[in-house]
């Protein structure tokens, strides 16, 4: 699971939860894998990322070094900060782990790349 995809995932619709959002990431197993730097469509991208999940995903991951607290306009011509941000969203990738629900604690598997976000009966 890349961080980018992680960044648009929420557990509201469990029973009881109102956010759940932003997932919290419990990685047993993550790779960087080689993607081809596209600063357009990081830059289109961006404004769309909520950048404090993206920041704590990938501090979770062990990638948060380097990502900014906030993005100022002038980082958007900024080349390194792109690269940054593309290692963050394109090639960090979560294969085995959890994603825990914030209000709920509940915990969904992470199996060779594929969050299983089912719920139970019960839970909807």
């Amino acid at each position: 699971m890349k961080l980018i995809t992680h960044n648009f995932l929420t557990s509201n619709i469990i029973k009881g939860v109102k956010n759940g959002y932003p997932l919290g990431i419990l990685p047993a197993k993550v790779e960087v894998k080689d993607v081809e730097f596209n600063p357009a469509f990081i830059t289109r991208m961006l404004p769309k990322v909520d950048w404090v999940a993206l920041q704590k995903a990938a501090k979770e991951c062990g990638y948060g070094e380097g990502l900014p607290d906030a993005i100022k306009d002038e980082l958007m011509e900024d080349t390194d900060f792109l690269k940054k941000v593309h290692n963050a969203l394109m090639e960090v990738e979560v294969i085995e782990g959890k994603l825990v629900c914030p209000e709920s604690g509940r915990e969904f598997p992470i199996n060779n790349g594929v969050p299983n976000m089912l719920l139970n009966e019960d839970e909807v």
